[in-house]
């Protein structure tokens, strides 16, 4: 049974690139505020698209970017990432952005493998770059974002016009976490990222005069997408931070009369948190929260309804749909559920036995069609082969279930990521840094559950003989190399790790292992 979506069809899908969702209201209303940096700035929709073409400018004349060469951007939140991202589509380029906690080895890998060949980063980690610029052939130069605005008033006019092909040309490069290679680039046309805008902007989720409070990183399809592009399409006003402060947050809300939240489980704890310790905050602007990332405890939801007098509804997506796959409306929420498809997205559940198609109920995989599923992974032929079936569904790699009215309840992952706060950590990446230790024969890593994470790594580690390294010490050796999200926050260490006769770790197996281990320290 296909799970089709309440949304009216917003079929046929223009030929646009994404940049049309600046451009429409900086033609419209030019002097309107589209984005509030945290020096409390202010910047028009005039001001960003003029600047967005200027930069385009700037990188055709002094990098050369043609069409389809990648341009990176390395950098937390800020309204000078907005710019970034329009003057790279303007040059004809596709922005792949770059999670500014990656170490040496995170970074040279997405840099290389993108064949990137300029980068916008924070001042403080430009030096990082030309640590490792000896192993980035293709990287021709960089620039301190902060810089942007000054690069575009000194840049001698507006960018050379584009043909681009919104069906095959690419927008955007982001990296998903894999689970049985390291993270890859998942490829997304203008068609893709401007459709799933589209479909977000369908739902009655989306209102004029909207103010959202953009925290969520833009490194992420979820911030790039769903918070920013759907924002610049629906004129709202975005107040930019770098990221998470609870206390900041609330006091913002107050300050701008935010009116649309986007969160992440851990986040909105921490906002009821601060909520229940009395602070003094007006928050009665907001109109909804919305959380995506990794499935709402019940209790946060309605602690967090009632302390701020607003809606708290799920989502669900992932970055080989673009961002978003499942809304819930706004006047039809169900606790646990994640909404059904948006506009045009049908979905089915799978047996992961069989493939048989299930019915309303019944638990296996959720699988996608829709105009925002991914073209494939960039230079992964047999990876993106593996992502689909035979007859075109994107698998997913969730676990889920369907009722009735067509709402998807999340139950588990059958893909192996762990979700630590929202972020996908790839369990392989981890194990490879692990065996890099001179100490450590072999590793394995699972996921733990985690009251305030979620998800936390946790390592087994089988020592070489005659060696005895400490858990400080294996711990430490993987956060030298790995993003904060990333670092390993507990190990064991055993004297095998439990594998198929060809050789593949038996995860679930370690596992099964560690809920009992955590169920018999409860009892």
């Amino acid at each position: 049974m296909t799970i089709t979506s309440p949304w009216p069809s917003q079929a046929p899908y223009p030929t646009r690139d994404l940049s049309d969702c600046l451009r429409e209201h900086a033609d419209q209303e030019p002097d309107k505020t589209a984005l509030i940096g945290p020096d409390e700035s202010f910047h028009s929709f005039g001001d960003v698209w003029d600047a967005s073409r200027r930069i385009a400018r700037v990188l055709q004349e002094e990098v050369g970017v043609t069409k389809g060469e990648v341009v990176a951007i390395h950098a937390f939140n800020c309204p000078e990432y907005v710019v970034a991202v329009h003057g790279i589509l303007l040059a004809g380029g596709v922005v792949t952005p770059v999670n500014p906690l990656f170490k040496q080895q995170e970074l040279v890998h997405q840099l290389s493998d993108s064949g990137t060949v300029a980068l916008f980063g924070l001042r403080s980690l430009l030096p990082l770059v030309d640590m490792v610029k000896d192993r980035l052939p293709a990287l021709r130069r960089t620039y301190a974002i902060v810089d942007i605005w000054d690069m575009a008033a000194e840049a001698g006019g507006y960018a050379e016009p584009v043909d681009i092909d919104s069906e095959k040309d690419l927008a955007a490069l982001p990296y998903s976490s894999g689970t049985t290679a390291l993270p890859k680039g998942v490829m997304l046309t203008h068609r893709n990222l401007c459709a799933n805008v589209r479909q977000i902007r369908a739902t009655d989720v989306v209102r004029p005069g909207a103010v959202s409070l953009d925290f969520l990183p833009f490194h992420q399809t979820y911030g790039l997408v769903r918070v920013m592009s759907v924002g610049l399409a629906s004129g709202a006003v975005q107040v930019i931070i770098p990221r998470f402060d609870a206390h900041l947050i609330l006091y913002l809300i107050h300050k701008y009369s935010v009116t649309d939240l986007f969160v992440v489980p851990p986040a909105l704890r921490s906002l009821v948190d601060l909520a229940e310790q009395g602070q003094k905050y007006d928050t009665s602007s907001l109109r909804f929260i919305m959380s995506g990332g990794a499935p709402l405890l019940r209790r946060t939801v309605e602690a967090a309804e009632r302390l701020f007098s607003c809606p708290v509804i799920q989502g669900y997506g992932l970055t080989e749909a673009s961002a978003i796959a499942n809304e819930t409306p706004l006047g039809q929420p169900k606790l646990d559920a994640v909404g059904p498809p948006v506009s045009d997205a049908t979905e089915k559940v799978v047996s992961t036995e069989t493939g048989r198609e299930l019915g309303v109920g019944e638990v296996g995989e959720l699988l996608i069609q829709g105009p925002q599923v991914m073209q494939g992974y960039r230079n992964q032929p047999e990876a993106t082969a593996e992502a689909f079936t035979a007859d075109g569904w994107l698998r997913t790699g969730d676990i889920c279930r369907f009722d009735e009215d067509g709402y998807v309840y999340v139950l588990d992952r059958k893909k192996d990521t762990i979700n630590y706060k929202g972020y996908q950590v790839a369990p392989v990446e981890l194990e490879t840094v692990l065996r890099q230790h001179p100490s450590v024969l072999d590793a394995a890593v699972i996921p733990k559950s985690d009251v305030i994470a979620g998800e936390v790594p946790k390592a087994y580690v089988v020592a070489r003989p005659g060696q005895r390294p400490t858990t400080r010490d294996i711990i430490q050796f993987v956060e030298d190399r790995v993003a904060p999200h990333k670092r390993v926050r507990e190990v064991e260490f055993v004297w095998e790790i439990p594998k198929t006769d060809t050789g593949e770790i038996l995860r679930r197996e370690l596992i099964e292992r560690e809920r009992a281990q955590s169920q018999e320290s409860i009892e």
